[in-house]
């Protein structure tokens, strides 16, 4: 399914290209796109602008039905980026996901020649949650203890500029810590496990979900009263699915940005919710919510 040449449907792309060390846009990129997996089979080539930014490009996408109903067909179309620009090192992303009818954003971020931390290269998006195999769910309750002693930091629920993620379970100590901006954080959790092409009040009531979630793990500090240094992982038998470098929607970023200051909780509840789901499909949980 890697091959978006064989479908009818289409769907967009543009590429957002900036530096890593300040975030500022790169002017004059040369952006490559290519069929995943077949990086001589180039089939576009675009330049920046002074954004950063590439015009969007429409690219060939499965049927918008396949995302809406679970089946074994692969619901998005799958394509490789290589990134380059002068006096920068280039990059390659593998796995940029296309779906029909909707408007995909790939985030780049370069290393400049002179050195500075890299970024992660390549850069590889592995199968959407909703159809890859994924670890379920460990189930915990939705409302933790807390001990009004001190333990917990926060006396108020407070959305936070950044989230620190742990990309791997709490106990791999070889995995990279990631901090994220909480609204970046929440749009790539999003885009990696439901679909862009759901109704927006689907889309809504996941998001929220989601964001619950985050605020529980944060208001409680979860993994920091366990002797970790982080927020979050991205293992989805403890937490949610966070991509490093993955591309986002439009439709879930436009949703994030509109509601990102809330959260889910229930009366006499000061706490967010650990908002718990399972996709549905390969793992079925009665009382949770589904994402199917």
């Amino acid at each position: 399914m890697a091959n978006g040449q064989d479908f009818i449907s289409r769907g967009n792309l543009q590429i957002q290209v900036i530096n890593i060390r300040n975030n500022f846009p790169i002017q004059n990129a040369k952006v490559s796109i290519s069929s995943k997996g077949e990086p001589e089979r180039v089939l576009e080539q675009l330049t920046t602008d002074s954004s950063g930014q590439t015009e969007n490009i429409s690219l060939p996408a499965p049927p918008e039905e396949y995302s809406l109903e679970p089946g074994i067909y692969q619901p998005y179309s799958e394509y490789d980026v290589l990134v380059e620009a002068e006096g920068f090192k280039p990059l390659n992303i593998s796995g940029t996901e296309i779906l029909a009818g909707t408007q995909a954003i790939q985030p780049a971020a370069l290393t400049g020649d002179e050195g500075g931390t890299p970024p992660e290269d390549p850069v590889v998006i592995p199968d959407h949650t909703l159809f890859g195999n994924y670890p379920p769910k460990i189930a915990e309750a939705e409302v933790k203890p807390v001990n009004e002693s001190g333990e917990i930091v926060l006396s108020r629920v407070v959305v936070p500029q950044t989230i620190v993620v742990h990309d791997g379970a709490p106990t791999d100590s070889t995995a990279k810590d990631y901090y994220v901006p909480y609204r970046d954080y929440i749009k790539n959790v999003a885009s990696s496990e439901i679909y862009s092409t759901w109704p927006q009040s689907t889309i809504t009531a996941n998001v929220l979900a989601i964001m619950s979630f985050t605020l529980n793990r944060v208001y409680t500090e979860w993994y920091r009263n366990q002797g970790y240094d982080f927020t979050i992982t991205s293992s989805t038998a403890f937490d949610h699915k966070w991509i490093y470098g993955r591309n986002i929607f439009e439709s879930i970023s436009q949703v994030v940005d509109e509601i990102f200051d809330s959260f889910l909780s229930r009366p006499g509840v000061r706490q967010p919710i650990l908002t718990q789901y399972c996709d549905g499909r390969q793992v079925q949980c009665p009382r949770w919510m589904t994402r199917l």
